[in-house]
Protein backbone atom coordinates (compact mmCIF):
# COMPACT_ATOMS: atom_id res chain seq x y z
CA UNK A 1 0.00 0.00 0.00
CA UNK A 2 0.93 3.39 -0.71
CA UNK A 3 0.45 6.19 2.19
CA UNK A 4 -1.25 9.21 1.31
CA UNK A 5 -3.05 11.85 2.64
CA UNK A 6 -6.39 12.48 3.04
CA UNK A 7 -9.05 14.84 3.77
CA UNK A 8 -12.31 13.89 5.67
CA UNK A 9 -15.21 15.98 6.62
CA UNK A 10 -17.62 14.99 9.26
CA UNK A 11 -19.05 15.99 12.72
CA UNK A 12 -18.57 14.92 15.82
CA UNK A 13 -20.00 15.65 19.03
CA UNK A 14 -17.06 17.05 21.52
CA UNK A 15 -17.86 15.88 25.21
CA UNK A 16 -15.63 19.13 26.70
CA UNK A 17 -14.55 19.38 29.95
CA UNK A 18 -17.14 21.73 30.89
CA UNK A 19 -19.78 20.40 29.47
CA UNK A 20 -19.15 17.41 31.40
CA UNK A 21 -18.91 19.12 34.04
CA UNK A 22 -22.19 20.67 33.30
CA UNK A 23 -24.23 17.09 32.81
CA UNK A 24 -22.75 15.82 36.33
CA UNK A 25 -23.70 18.41 38.31
CA UNK A 26 -27.40 18.71 36.67
CA UNK A 27 -27.73 14.44 38.15
CA UNK A 28 -26.53 15.45 41.30
CA UNK A 29 -29.07 15.91 44.83
CA UNK A 30 -28.70 19.28 46.05
CA UNK A 31 -26.70 17.63 48.89
CA UNK A 32 -24.28 16.31 46.86
CA UNK A 33 -23.86 19.17 44.95
CA UNK A 34 -23.46 20.86 47.70
CA UNK A 35 -20.34 18.74 48.75
CA UNK A 36 -19.14 19.11 45.19
CA UNK A 37 -19.56 23.13 45.69
CA UNK A 38 -17.15 22.87 49.27
CA UNK A 39 -14.80 20.80 47.73
CA UNK A 40 -14.26 23.44 44.51
CA UNK A 41 -14.23 26.02 47.01
CA UNK A 42 -11.51 24.52 48.87
CA UNK A 43 -9.25 23.64 46.14
CA UNK A 44 -9.97 26.84 43.90
CA UNK A 45 -8.77 29.86 45.74
CA UNK A 46 -10.10 32.43 42.93
CA UNK A 47 -13.46 30.64 44.12
CA UNK A 48 -15.46 31.96 46.97
CA UNK A 49 -19.00 31.58 48.81
CA UNK A 50 -20.42 35.34 48.91
CA UNK A 51 -21.73 35.65 52.01
CA UNK A 52 -23.31 38.88 51.47
CA UNK A 53 -26.71 37.98 50.08
CA UNK A 54 -25.48 40.55 46.94
CA UNK A 55 -26.33 39.36 43.23
CA UNK A 56 -25.35 42.60 41.44
CA UNK A 57 -23.73 42.00 37.84
CA UNK A 58 -21.86 44.16 36.00
CA UNK A 59 -21.59 44.30 32.14
CA UNK A 60 -22.41 41.74 29.77
CA UNK A 61 -22.94 38.99 32.41
CA UNK A 62 -25.57 40.77 33.60
CA UNK A 63 -28.14 39.15 30.86
CA UNK A 64 -26.39 36.10 31.28
CA UNK A 65 -27.04 36.03 34.60
CA UNK A 66 -30.44 37.35 34.36
CA UNK A 67 -33.62 35.13 36.30
CA UNK A 68 -37.02 34.97 35.31
CA UNK A 69 -38.57 37.38 37.57
CA UNK A 70 -42.26 36.40 38.82
CA UNK A 71 -42.15 33.43 36.93
CA UNK A 72 -46.14 31.66 37.33
CA UNK A 73 -47.70 28.83 35.47
CA UNK A 74 -51.19 28.56 33.96
CA UNK A 75 -52.43 26.89 30.72
CA UNK A 76 -52.77 30.10 28.74
CA UNK A 77 -49.05 30.67 28.89
CA UNK A 78 -46.36 29.14 26.62
CA UNK A 79 -42.74 27.99 26.83
CA UNK A 80 -40.86 30.86 25.55
CA UNK A 81 -39.08 29.74 22.26
CA UNK A 82 -35.61 29.77 22.93
CA UNK A 83 -35.59 26.68 25.31
CA UNK A 84 -33.05 24.39 24.88
CA UNK A 85 -30.80 21.58 26.55
CA UNK A 86 -28.56 22.79 28.96
CA UNK A 87 -25.92 21.09 27.21
CA UNK A 88 -27.00 23.47 24.25
CA UNK A 89 -27.32 25.84 26.14
CA UNK A 90 -23.87 25.91 27.63
CA UNK A 91 -22.25 25.14 24.32
CA UNK A 92 -23.61 28.85 23.33
CA UNK A 93 -22.51 30.50 26.30
CA UNK A 94 -19.65 33.08 25.10
CA UNK A 95 -16.94 31.55 26.73
CA UNK A 96 -13.10 32.34 25.59
CA UNK A 97 -10.54 29.89 26.17
CA UNK A 98 -8.43 32.76 27.50
CA UNK A 99 -9.78 35.15 29.67
CA UNK A 100 -8.98 38.60 29.65
CA UNK A 101 -7.45 39.14 33.12
CA UNK A 102 -8.42 42.83 33.18
CA UNK A 103 -12.28 41.66 33.55
CA UNK A 104 -14.71 42.95 36.63
CA UNK A 105 -15.21 39.85 38.34
CA UNK A 106 -18.51 40.52 39.97
CA UNK A 107 -19.77 37.56 38.68
CA UNK A 108 -21.66 36.09 41.33
CA UNK A 109 -23.73 33.23 41.68
CA UNK A 110 -26.83 33.20 43.18
CA UNK A 111 -29.79 30.50 43.97
CA UNK A 112 -32.74 32.32 44.11
CA UNK A 113 -31.87 33.36 40.22
CA UNK A 114 -34.85 32.45 37.63
CA UNK A 115 -36.62 32.62 40.79
CA UNK A 116 -40.13 33.97 40.48
CA UNK A 117 -39.07 36.92 42.78
CA UNK A 118 -39.11 35.28 46.34
CA UNK A 119 -36.50 37.27 48.21
CA UNK A 120 -34.12 35.20 50.14
CA UNK A 121 -35.40 36.30 53.38
CA UNK A 122 -38.45 34.63 52.64
CA UNK A 123 -39.30 31.38 55.12
CA UNK A 124 -37.97 28.25 53.45
CA UNK A 125 -38.93 24.66 55.94
CA UNK A 126 -35.58 23.21 56.97
CA UNK A 127 -36.39 19.16 56.86
CA UNK A 128 -34.93 16.96 59.35
CA UNK A 129 -34.74 13.31 60.03
CA UNK A 130 -34.18 11.79 63.70
CA UNK A 131 -31.89 10.05 65.57
CA UNK A 132 -32.36 7.27 68.25
CA UNK A 133 -30.56 4.91 69.62
CA UNK A 134 -31.33 0.92 68.53
CA UNK A 135 -32.59 -1.17 69.91
CA UNK A 136 -29.94 -3.05 70.43
CA UNK A 137 -27.58 0.15 72.22
CA UNK A 138 -31.66 0.14 74.51
CA UNK A 139 -30.88 -3.58 75.80
CA UNK A 140 -27.47 -3.56 76.18
CA UNK A 141 -28.06 -0.35 78.40
CA UNK A 142 -30.81 -2.26 80.49
CA UNK A 143 -28.55 -5.06 80.76
CA UNK A 144 -25.75 -2.75 82.52
CA UNK A 145 -28.32 -1.88 85.17
CA UNK A 146 -29.52 -5.35 85.88
CA UNK A 147 -27.67 -7.42 88.44
CA UNK A 148 -26.14 -10.13 86.82
CA UNK A 149 -23.58 -13.13 87.44
CA UNK A 150 -20.54 -13.24 85.31
CA UNK A 151 -22.03 -16.50 83.56
CA UNK A 152 -25.42 -14.72 83.40
CA UNK A 153 -24.24 -11.86 81.95
CA UNK A 154 -22.56 -13.59 79.34
CA UNK A 155 -25.79 -15.46 78.78
CA UNK A 156 -27.85 -12.24 78.27
CA UNK A 157 -25.29 -10.78 76.28
CA UNK A 158 -25.99 -13.65 73.70
CA UNK A 159 -29.08 -13.28 73.95
CA UNK A 160 -29.36 -9.81 72.77
CA UNK A 161 -26.84 -10.16 70.08
CA UNK A 162 -29.15 -12.76 68.89
CA UNK A 163 -32.29 -10.15 68.84
CA UNK A 164 -33.47 -8.96 65.73
CA UNK A 165 -34.69 -5.11 64.63
CA UNK A 166 -38.41 -6.37 65.34
CA UNK A 167 -37.38 -7.66 68.68
CA UNK A 168 -37.35 -11.46 68.14
CA UNK A 169 -35.08 -14.06 69.02
CA UNK A 170 -33.54 -15.40 65.82
CA UNK A 171 -31.55 -18.23 67.37
CA UNK A 172 -32.94 -21.39 70.30
CA UNK A 173 -31.92 -21.72 73.08
CA UNK A 174 -29.66 -24.52 72.04
CA UNK A 175 -27.63 -22.39 69.95
CA UNK A 176 -26.95 -19.54 72.49
CA UNK A 177 -25.73 -22.45 74.95
CA UNK A 178 -23.60 -23.63 72.21
CA UNK A 179 -22.54 -20.22 71.18
CA UNK A 180 -20.79 -19.74 74.86
CA UNK A 181 -17.98 -22.21 74.02
CA UNK A 182 -17.82 -23.54 78.17
CA UNK A 183 -17.16 -26.38 79.06
CA UNK A 184 -19.61 -29.19 79.41
CA UNK A 185 -21.95 -29.47 82.82
CA UNK A 186 -20.83 -25.13 83.44
CA UNK A 187 -24.20 -24.07 81.78
CA UNK A 188 -27.51 -26.01 81.38
CA UNK A 189 -30.16 -25.23 79.40
CA UNK A 190 -32.07 -24.10 82.03
CA UNK A 191 -29.98 -21.59 82.72
CA UNK A 192 -29.94 -19.81 79.51
CA UNK A 193 -34.02 -20.39 79.40
CA UNK A 194 -34.07 -18.47 82.64
CA UNK A 195 -31.39 -15.59 81.78
CA UNK A 196 -34.00 -15.41 78.88
CA UNK A 197 -37.17 -15.17 80.66
CA UNK A 198 -35.52 -12.08 82.59
CA UNK A 199 -34.48 -10.65 79.31
CA UNK A 200 -37.98 -10.89 78.03
CA UNK A 201 -38.77 -8.70 81.34
CA UNK A 202 -36.11 -5.53 79.56
CA UNK A 203 -38.68 -2.81 77.70
CA UNK A 204 -40.15 -2.85 75.61
CA UNK A 205 -41.67 -5.85 77.35
CA UNK A 206 -41.95 -8.90 75.15
CA UNK A 207 -38.18 -8.54 72.95
CA UNK A 208 -36.61 -12.09 72.65
CA UNK A 209 -39.53 -13.71 72.79
CA UNK A 210 -39.36 -16.65 70.46
CA UNK A 211 -42.71 -16.26 68.43
CA UNK A 212 -45.68 -14.23 67.98
CA UNK A 213 -47.67 -16.18 70.78
CA UNK A 214 -44.89 -16.22 73.47
CA UNK A 215 -44.68 -12.27 72.80
CA UNK A 216 -48.06 -11.42 73.40
CA UNK A 217 -48.69 -13.49 76.48
CA UNK A 218 -45.78 -12.07 77.83
CA UNK A 219 -47.37 -8.44 77.75
CA UNK A 220 -50.65 -10.06 78.65
CA UNK A 221 -49.01 -11.27 82.16
CA UNK A 222 -47.65 -7.48 83.16
CA UNK A 223 -51.60 -6.82 83.33
CA UNK A 224 -53.27 -6.49 86.61
CA UNK A 225 -55.66 -10.09 87.08
CA UNK A 226 -58.52 -7.95 87.58
CA UNK A 227 -58.45 -6.45 83.92
CA UNK A 228 -61.79 -7.24 82.47
CA UNK A 229 -61.26 -10.45 80.05
CA UNK A 230 -58.14 -10.30 80.75
CA UNK A 231 -58.15 -14.61 81.33
CA UNK A 232 -60.24 -14.78 77.75
CA UNK A 233 -57.57 -13.09 75.87
CA UNK A 234 -55.23 -15.64 77.35
CA UNK A 235 -57.20 -18.47 75.97
CA UNK A 236 -57.48 -16.80 72.39
CA UNK A 237 -53.43 -16.74 72.01
CA UNK A 238 -53.20 -20.10 73.87
CA UNK A 239 -55.47 -22.29 72.44
CA UNK A 240 -56.75 -20.70 69.12
CA UNK A 241 -53.59 -19.03 67.88
CA UNK A 242 -54.22 -20.46 64.57
CA UNK A 243 -58.08 -19.39 64.32
CA UNK A 244 -56.81 -15.80 65.08
CA UNK A 245 -54.30 -15.65 62.42
CA UNK A 246 -56.84 -16.75 59.76
CA UNK A 247 -59.34 -14.06 61.14
CA UNK A 248 -62.00 -16.90 61.43
CA UNK A 249 -64.30 -15.46 64.06
CA UNK A 250 -66.93 -17.31 63.66
CA UNK A 251 -65.09 -20.60 64.68
CA UNK A 252 -62.80 -18.83 67.12
CA UNK A 253 -66.91 -18.14 69.05
CA UNK A 254 -67.81 -21.70 68.80
CA UNK A 255 -64.73 -22.49 70.21
CA UNK A 256 -64.61 -20.43 73.07
CA UNK A 257 -68.11 -20.26 73.79
CA UNK A 258 -68.44 -16.12 73.44
CA UNK A 259 -70.71 -14.37 71.44
CA UNK A 260 -69.65 -11.80 69.35
CA UNK A 261 -69.85 -8.60 72.16
CA UNK A 262 -67.83 -10.47 74.13
CA UNK A 263 -65.44 -11.92 71.29
CA UNK A 264 -65.01 -7.98 70.13
CA UNK A 265 -63.72 -6.85 74.11
CA UNK A 266 -61.46 -9.76 73.53
CA UNK A 267 -59.92 -8.66 70.71
CA UNK A 268 -59.97 -5.19 71.83
CA UNK A 269 -57.73 -6.24 74.46
CA UNK A 270 -55.22 -7.99 72.40
CA UNK A 271 -55.02 -5.31 69.53
CA UNK A 272 -53.73 -3.35 72.41
CA UNK A 273 -50.43 -5.81 72.38
CA UNK A 274 -47.89 -4.69 70.68
CA UNK A 275 -46.42 -7.68 68.27
CA UNK A 276 -43.19 -6.36 67.10
CA UNK A 277 -41.27 -4.72 70.23
CA UNK A 278 -38.73 -3.80 68.63
CA UNK A 279 -40.42 -1.36 66.54
CA UNK A 280 -41.23 0.58 69.96
CA UNK A 281 -37.69 1.88 69.55
CA UNK A 282 -37.18 4.16 66.35
CA UNK A 283 -33.84 3.20 64.73
CA UNK A 284 -34.31 5.34 61.68
CA UNK A 285 -31.47 6.68 60.48
CA UNK A 286 -31.10 10.90 59.71
CA UNK A 287 -32.71 11.81 56.45
CA UNK A 288 -32.45 15.02 55.07
CA UNK A 289 -34.31 16.04 52.52
CA UNK A 290 -33.73 20.06 51.22
CA UNK A 291 -36.23 20.69 48.22
CA UNK A 292 -35.22 22.32 45.30
CA UNK A 293 -37.91 24.15 44.22
CA UNK A 294 -41.11 25.30 46.00
CA UNK A 295 -44.81 25.55 44.34
CA UNK A 296 -47.36 27.76 46.03
CA UNK A 297 -50.62 29.76 45.02
CA UNK A 298 -50.42 33.22 44.31
CA UNK A 299 -53.50 35.00 42.73
CA UNK A 300 -55.31 31.90 41.40
CA UNK A 301 -52.03 30.83 39.60
CA UNK A 302 -49.79 28.20 40.75
CA UNK A 303 -45.85 30.03 41.18
CA UNK A 304 -43.07 27.98 40.87
CA UNK A 305 -39.17 29.50 42.38
CA UNK A 306 -35.93 27.70 43.30
CA UNK A 307 -34.98 27.61 46.88
CA UNK A 308 -32.43 30.12 47.43
CA UNK A 309 -30.77 28.06 50.34
CA UNK A 310 -30.43 25.21 48.51
CA UNK A 311 -27.11 25.65 46.93
CA UNK A 312 -24.31 28.46 48.18
CA UNK A 313 -24.00 31.94 45.99
CA UNK A 314 -20.03 31.53 44.38
CA UNK A 315 -18.60 34.41 43.24
CA UNK A 316 -14.66 34.95 42.25
CA UNK A 317 -11.96 36.43 44.74
CA UNK A 318 -11.73 39.74 43.01
CA UNK A 319 -8.18 40.10 45.13
CA UNK A 320 -6.47 37.60 43.46
CA UNK A 321 -8.06 37.90 40.03
CA UNK A 322 -6.15 41.15 40.35
CA UNK A 323 -3.08 39.52 40.94
CA UNK A 324 -2.44 38.78 37.52
CA UNK A 325 -2.16 42.19 36.58
CA UNK A 326 0.16 43.07 39.00
CA UNK A 327 3.68 41.91 37.28
CA UNK A 328 3.75 38.30 38.93
CA UNK A 329 5.50 35.66 37.19
CA UNK A 330 4.40 33.61 34.22
CA UNK A 331 3.50 30.57 36.15
CA UNK A 332 1.73 32.52 38.64
CA UNK A 333 -0.13 34.18 36.04
CA UNK A 334 -1.35 30.79 34.28
CA UNK A 335 -2.17 30.14 37.51
CA UNK A 336 -4.62 32.35 38.47
CA UNK A 337 -5.96 32.23 34.69
CA UNK A 338 -6.67 28.75 34.93
CA UNK A 339 -8.32 28.33 38.07
CA UNK A 340 -9.86 32.14 37.01
CA UNK A 341 -11.41 29.79 34.08
CA UNK A 342 -12.69 27.00 36.44
CA UNK A 343 -14.83 29.20 38.50
CA UNK A 344 -16.06 30.88 35.96
CA UNK A 345 -17.52 27.70 33.88
CA UNK A 346 -18.71 26.29 37.39
CA UNK A 347 -20.46 29.42 38.05
CA UNK A 348 -21.97 29.04 34.24
CA UNK A 349 -22.93 25.27 35.12
CA UNK A 350 -24.58 25.80 38.58
CA UNK A 351 -26.57 28.88 36.66
CA UNK A 352 -27.31 26.88 33.73
CA UNK A 353 -28.60 23.69 36.10
CA UNK A 354 -30.72 26.22 37.79
CA UNK A 355 -32.65 27.31 35.02
CA UNK A 356 -33.15 23.73 33.50
CA UNK A 357 -34.53 23.01 37.16
CA UNK A 358 -36.39 25.59 37.14
CA UNK A 359 -37.73 25.19 33.16
CA UNK A 360 -38.93 21.44 33.76
CA UNK A 361 -41.00 22.28 37.12
CA UNK A 362 -42.70 24.77 35.71
CA UNK A 363 -43.79 22.64 33.05
CA UNK A 364 -44.87 19.41 35.34
CA UNK A 365 -46.33 21.84 37.33
CA UNK A 366 -48.66 23.58 34.42
CA UNK A 367 -48.89 19.21 33.34
CA UNK A 368 -50.55 18.94 36.59
CA UNK A 369 -51.94 21.84 37.86
CA UNK A 370 -55.37 19.16 38.86
CA UNK A 371 -53.11 17.41 40.99
CA UNK A 372 -51.69 20.61 43.18
CA UNK A 373 -55.92 21.36 42.98
CA UNK A 374 -57.64 18.20 43.71
CA UNK A 375 -54.73 16.07 45.18
CA UNK A 376 -53.84 12.39 43.76
CA UNK A 377 -56.82 11.28 42.37
CA UNK A 378 -56.48 14.23 39.59
CA UNK A 379 -52.82 13.12 38.88
CA UNK A 380 -52.45 12.99 35.00
CA UNK A 381 -50.66 10.37 33.16
CA UNK A 382 -47.35 11.41 32.39
CA UNK A 383 -44.32 10.15 31.13
CA UNK A 384 -40.50 12.08 30.52
CA UNK A 385 -41.17 12.42 27.06
CA UNK A 386 -44.27 14.97 27.29
CA UNK A 387 -42.09 17.14 29.54
CA UNK A 388 -39.09 16.81 26.36
CA UNK A 389 -41.30 17.81 24.29
CA UNK A 390 -42.74 20.75 25.93
CA UNK A 391 -39.02 21.66 26.79
CA UNK A 392 -37.19 20.94 24.00
CA UNK A 393 -35.11 18.87 25.65
CA UNK A 394 -33.60 15.12 25.50
CA UNK A 395 -35.48 12.42 27.87
CA UNK A 396 -32.11 11.79 29.22
CA UNK A 397 -32.18 15.56 30.11
CA UNK A 398 -35.51 15.62 32.06
CA UNK A 399 -34.18 12.15 33.83
CA UNK A 400 -31.07 13.75 35.23
CA UNK A 401 -33.10 16.64 36.19
CA UNK A 402 -36.14 14.72 37.94
CA UNK A 403 -34.00 11.93 39.94
CA UNK A 404 -33.02 13.18 43.75
CA UNK A 405 -34.35 16.81 43.17
CA UNK A 406 -37.55 17.25 45.34
CA UNK A 407 -40.30 19.18 45.26
CA UNK A 408 -42.11 21.37 48.08
CA UNK A 409 -45.96 21.91 47.72
CA UNK A 410 -49.30 22.56 49.83
CA UNK A 411 -49.31 18.99 49.73
CA UNK A 412 -46.00 17.90 51.18
CA UNK A 413 -42.88 17.17 49.66
CA UNK A 414 -42.14 15.43 46.48
CA UNK A 415 -39.90 13.99 44.24
CA UNK A 416 -40.03 14.81 40.73
CA UNK A 417 -40.31 11.66 39.27
CA UNK A 418 -43.67 11.33 41.65
CA UNK A 419 -45.28 13.24 39.04
CA UNK A 420 -44.31 10.53 36.19
CA UNK A 421 -46.94 7.64 35.90
CA UNK A 422 -48.30 5.18 32.77
CA UNK A 423 -51.83 5.70 31.64
CA UNK A 424 -54.94 3.01 31.99
CA UNK A 425 -57.60 3.55 29.40
CA UNK A 426 -61.18 4.43 30.67
CA UNK A 427 -64.49 3.58 28.83
CA UNK A 428 -64.77 7.27 27.42
CA UNK A 429 -61.95 7.45 25.70
CA UNK A 430 -59.74 8.96 27.87
CA UNK A 431 -56.46 8.47 30.14
CA UNK A 432 -56.44 7.04 34.11
CA UNK A 433 -53.02 7.68 35.97
CA UNK A 434 -51.41 4.81 37.57
CA UNK A 435 -50.64 7.32 40.08
CA UNK A 436 -54.60 7.94 40.43
CA UNK A 437 -55.22 4.55 40.45
CA UNK A 438 -53.63 3.78 43.83
CA UNK A 439 -55.32 6.44 45.29
CA UNK A 440 -58.53 5.21 44.47
CA UNK A 441 -57.60 1.93 45.66
CA UNK A 442 -56.42 3.33 48.94
CA UNK A 443 -59.83 5.09 49.23
CA UNK A 444 -61.43 2.63 48.82
CA UNK A 445 -60.06 -0.15 51.37
CA UNK A 446 -59.97 3.26 54.27
CA UNK A 447 -63.88 3.59 53.39
CA UNK A 448 -64.58 -0.52 53.52
CA UNK A 449 -66.29 -2.45 55.99
CA UNK A 450 -63.49 -4.24 58.58
CA UNK A 451 -65.85 -7.24 58.65
CA UNK A 452 -66.21 -7.76 55.34
CA UNK A 453 -62.89 -6.13 53.18
CA UNK A 454 -63.12 -5.71 50.04
CA UNK A 455 -61.45 -8.01 47.38
CA UNK A 456 -58.85 -7.45 44.60
CA UNK A 457 -61.80 -8.38 42.06
CA UNK A 458 -64.61 -6.33 43.83
CA UNK A 459 -62.15 -3.57 43.89
CA UNK A 460 -61.98 -4.03 39.77
CA UNK A 461 -65.05 -4.22 39.52
CA UNK A 462 -65.98 -0.84 41.89
CA UNK A 463 -63.24 0.83 39.47
CA UNK A 464 -64.87 -0.54 36.25
CA UNK A 465 -68.11 1.37 37.41
CA UNK A 466 -66.65 4.80 37.78
CA UNK A 467 -64.81 3.82 33.82
CA UNK A 468 -61.54 2.56 34.45
CA UNK A 469 -61.13 -0.90 33.56
CA UNK A 470 -58.08 -2.48 35.07
CA UNK A 471 -57.41 -6.06 35.79
CA UNK A 472 -57.50 -7.69 39.25
CA UNK A 473 -53.78 -8.68 38.54
CA UNK A 474 -53.17 -4.66 38.24
CA UNK A 475 -54.75 -3.92 41.62
CA UNK A 476 -52.89 -6.59 43.75
CA UNK A 477 -49.96 -5.04 42.44
CA UNK A 478 -51.39 -1.70 43.18
CA UNK A 479 -52.35 -2.63 47.00
CA UNK A 480 -49.16 -4.61 47.44
CA UNK A 481 -47.08 -1.24 46.49
CA UNK A 482 -49.34 0.77 48.98
CA UNK A 483 -48.11 -1.74 51.53
CA UNK A 484 -51.85 -2.70 51.85
CA UNK A 485 -52.37 -5.93 52.90
CA UNK A 486 -54.88 -9.23 50.86
CA UNK A 487 -58.50 -8.73 51.89
CA UNK A 488 -58.61 -12.21 54.42
CA UNK A 489 -55.77 -10.24 56.84
CA UNK A 490 -57.65 -7.04 56.77
CA UNK A 491 -60.67 -8.64 58.26
CA UNK A 492 -61.30 -7.60 61.28
CA UNK A 493 -64.20 -7.76 64.20
CA UNK A 494 -64.10 -4.58 65.59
Amino acid sequence: MKPSLQLKLGQQLAMTPQLQQAIRLLQLSTLDLQQEIQEALEANPLLEQDETGDSTIDGDDAQEFEGEKNVSVSTAESESPDSMDSSDALGQQEMPDDLPVDTTWDDVYSANTGSTGISAGDDIPVYQGETTETLFDYLNWQLQLTPFTDIDLAIATAIIDAVDDKGYLTVTCEDILESLGTEEGEVELDEVEAVLKRVQQFDPLGVASRSLQECLLIQLAAFDENTPWLNEARLVLREHMNLLANRDYRQLMKETKLREPELKEVMRLIHSLEPRPGNLIVTNEAEYVIPDVSVFKDRGKWVVHINPDAVPRLKVNQQYAALAKNGCSAADSQFIRSHLQDAKWLIKSLESRNETLLKVARCIVEHQQDFFEYGEEAMKPMVLNDIALAVDMHESTISRVTTQKYMHTPRGIFELKYFFSSHVSTDNGGECSSTAIRALVKKLVAAENPAKPLSDSKIATLLAEQGIQVARRTIAKYRESLGIAPSNQRKRLI
